[in-house]
């Protein structure tokens, strides 16, 4: 850990985007000293699935060598009915999909991906790290940034990025009186041990089954030592906590009438874990002069496409190149990152709440989905993701 410096930029958020965005300024050689909230680093959640479009990233980093033991490969996405079980596409992933689009897919458990940058970072010299310095208030005065802090310090920087997540403090500074949306579900998230699986759902595969108003997913993590499960329900109970204890009642009796295979699976986690899901309205801007937003703080999306963190690291390596590009005048940097992102960001978000609907038909327009997903090539139904998954910085 070095000593901060007022010329760094500051990071406000220690998660995976204000994280991977320090790693990526340090490969610019441009310092940064991360404030994060928390008495110390960590990582909540289950798993996170990682398209080419974020493992390229991760090689960029230099991180994915100390990752690669931590991840999971599928081999395939399979898409069931929830009710009956019923197979209804198994669409590729593996080989084909890394020789697509020259990354592989990884799935990993959020605490090991957090650990390996949080390592990475702590071992880079242009990198200083602060815990327990939850941003109080954002100065902005002669070009220059200074963040009071919760506990009573203040902080110089010549910019800020606020990588603080969906309830972000520094969205505040940049356009205040936003806040996010809250999309009418909750998710619950567990972890479990493979062996407590039953064996036909320990495959590498991504697993998903459809419901109306509501889907399920599972896949290996941990080196494929565990097994990450996220159950998606219509919802009215809102919030802001990121972790709530449900009990396993809490979850099956939200769940509709399912296969046994995934009764079973569901039933067997004894703590689960609850969020509401939200999303952000788009913002009029994301910057204002030295200071802007990163990652959940700028475009917090619903999790159907799983791309939520993936974004954030995309938005790390075109925010690093734009101030690389910029050299002394991070406000200007931040006007070109900002153009350069905004169009992505958008067009996924989209593509998730899309995503979402046709997951959660019911009736006619489900059976139609069905029969499209067993009757078209899965080549060419993964195809349609190309523009997402082959994304690379310009």
């Amino acid at each position: 850990m070095s000593v901060p410096n007022s010329e760094a930029v500051l990071i406000a958020g220690g998660g995976i985007g204000g994280l991977a965005s320090a790693l990526a300024l340090a490969r610019k050689g441009i310092a940064s000293h991360i404030l994060e909230s928390r008495p110390q680093f960590g990582a909540e959640g289950a798993g996170i699935q990682i398209g080419p479009n974020g493992t390229r990233i991760l090689q960029d980093l230099g991180v994915s060598e100390a990752l690669e033991p931590h991840a999971g490969v599928p081999e395939a996405i399979a898409v069931r009915d929830g009710v009956s079980g019923a197979n209804l596409a198994r669409l590729p992933l593996g080989h084909w999909i890394a020789e697509r689009h020259g990354a592989p897919y990884w799935v990993v458990h959020r605490g090991d991906l957090h650990k390996v940058l949080v390592e990475a970072a702590d071992a880079e010299p242009l990198i200083s790290l602060s815990t327990g310095a939850a941003v109080a208030g954002v100065e902005v005065s002669d070009g220059k940034v200074a963040v009071a802090t919760a506990s009573g310090e203040r902080i110089s920087g010549r910019a800020l990025i606020g990588a603080d997540g969906l309830w972000s403090t520094v969205r505040a500074v940049v356009v205040p009186e936003v806040a996010p949306c809250f999309a009418g579900k909750s998710a619950a998230r567990s972890v479990l041990n493979l062996d407590d699986a039953a064996p036909e759902l320990r495959r590498p595969e991504v697993g998903i089954w459809l419901f109306p108003d509501a889907h399920v997913v599972h896949y290996p993590v941990s080196g494929g030592r565990a097994l990450a499960i996220v159950v998606i329900v219509a919802n009215t109970l809102c919030g802001e906590d990121w972790s709530a204890p449900v009990t396993p009642q809490w979850v099956a009796q939200r769940l509709p009438p399912c296969a046994a295979a995934l009764r079973d699976l569901v039933a067997t986690p004894k703590s689960w874990r609850r969020w509401a899901l939200h999303r952000l309205p788009s913002l009029s801007t994301w910057t204002r002069g030295p200071v802007t937003l990163l990652g959940d703080a700028a475009h917090a999306i619903v999790p159907f496409l799983a791309q939520g963190g993936v974004l954030a690291l995309e938005d790390a390596a075109v925010l690093a190149d734009a101030l690389q590009a910029s050299g002394s005048d991070p406000a200007q940097a931040f006007q070109l990152y900002e153009r350069r992102r905004r169009p992505r960001a958008l067009k996924v978000a989209q593509a998730s709440l899309q995503n979402g609907r046709i997951y959660h038909l019911s009736g006619l327009p489900a059976r139609a989905r069905d029969l499209a997903l067993r009757a078209l090539p899965p080549e060419l139904l993964m195809a349609r993701y190309d523009w997402l998954y082959g994304w690379r910085p310009a």
